[in-house]
């Protein structure tokens, strides 16, 4: 196995979080296939493109890069080796022949030079240990010209007060010794490092990239079918998992209950949706 820069993050998606995701893979594209579409269309993807993608998971992303450049190929890359196996599968099934899939850190993965034209991620860019030197790795991988669209978070001032759902982490935290945190195994880092505007274009301008534009777009995340199915959810999810390692059944219970509450208001006929905002960014290498 290659050199991992993010050792926690490494653990965390070999252990029960990449478990949790890929024997639950639909679950999980509900809540965050939302953002497909203006990915898609930041992206540009040409017919003959190769695309690098990377955090791709179970790979959904991935897959659909390969059909949109269908004389060209897709590979995504991820941390997770469960997450990767269902890909492969579910690639072979739906037999997509020009897509594939390797293990690896992309922030010291040896990516061959310059040989993609366009790199993509949802959601997998938010933990680097290093963020210009994974971009800057990242980069090295695209052809010159070559263009990076990616989501990230949304830690703007105006984020939170615009957000018309409950603060579930918050709910949990009442019932936990500490708030829950979602860090990166590195506690001066979190997801906050690339979830502003300016922070993200200090990256990318820091590892090369020009060009660089942040967009803010409305998200909508599913939950559930109902309050109860989402709280069910919820709980299942590998930083809950972790937060609530040392409480007891009946804590866990109250908190369960708890997050269970504060969704029935939001239970609609098409189910549990969070609705937030989220950035999309798009740069181009050298």
């Amino acid at each position: 196995m290659e050199t991992i820069a993010n050792v926690h993050q490494y653990e965390a998606w070999n252990g029960y979080e990449g478990l949790h995701w890929a024997r639950n893979p639909d679950r999980y594209e509900a809540m965050v296939g939302g953002s497909n579409r203006p990915l898609f269309e930041a992206a540009r993807i040409e017919p003959a493109d190769r695309v690098l993608d990377i955090g791709c998971g179970t790979g959904p992303t991935t897959r659909r890069a390969a059909l949109k450049a269908p004389h060209g190929r897709a590979l995504g890359v991820d941390l997770s080796a469960p997450m990767l196996e269902r890909a492969r599968a579910v690639a072979e099934e739906k037999g997509i022949a020009n897509v594939a899939f390797e293990q690896g850190d992309a922030q010291v993965h040896p990516f061959p030079a310059g040989e993609f034209d366009v790199a993509i991620s949802r959601g997998g860019t938010w933990y680097f240990a290093d963020p210009i030197a994974a971009f800057a790795n990242i980069g090295s991988a695209l052809r010159a010209g070559g263009r990076l669209a990616m989501g990230a978070p949304d830690n703007t001032d105006d984020a939170a007060d615009s957000a018309d759902f409950p603060d579930l982490f918050r709910i949990m935290g009442e019932y936990l010794p500490e708030p829950p945190a979602l860090a990166t195994g590195d506690e001066s880092r979190n997801l906050t490092t690339m979830a502003t505007p300016a922070d993200i274009t200090t990256v990318l301008g820091g590892a090369g990239f020009t060009s660089v534009a942040v967009e803010r777009r409305r998200t909508e995340a599913m939950l559930g079918r109902t309050a109860e199915d989402a709280a069910d959810f919820v709980f299942g999810w590998g930083p809950v998992r972790h937060w609530f390692r040392d409480a007891d059944t009946a804590t866990e219970r109250r908190a369960r209950e708890a997050v269970r509450a504060a969704l029935v208001p939001y239970e609609t006929a098409g189910g549990v949706r969070q609705t937030g905002s989220g950035l999309l960014v798009t740069a181009v290498w050298g």
